[in-house]
């Protein structure tokens, strides 16, 4: 399985991205830093300065039907907010 699953595409991203060079991944929740830098570099061609991670657990919830109670969760997901260097900029939008 790829290490990247998605680009974070929201407008605090967007705004992080524009001013201060920074983009975030959902990323698979096994990877380390240095495997999303090394997937992020060859999949983009730039060159990572600094990789943070932020580990989200799942957000269990339950109902109350007439059957009984039903227990249910969201998936964990992992994010990864990526720092690239000074001239190097990532387009999602281009079709390549």
């Amino acid at each position: 399985m790829s290490v990247l699953i998605k680009p974070i595409i929201t407008e605090k991203m967007t705004a992080d991205s524009e001013l201060f060079n920074r983009y975030g991944f959902y990323v698979d929740p096994t990877a380390n830093k240095l495997q999303i830098k090394e997937a992020v570099e060859t999949t983009y061609g730039v060159s990572v300065e600094k990789v943070r991670t932020m580990n989200y657990g799942p957000n269990r919830k339950s109902r109350y039907t007439k059957t009984g109670i039903q227990h249910g969760k969201t998936n964990a997901l992992k994010k990864a907010i990526v720092d690239v260097a000074e001239g190097d900029i990532i387009d999602f939008y281009s079709n390549l």
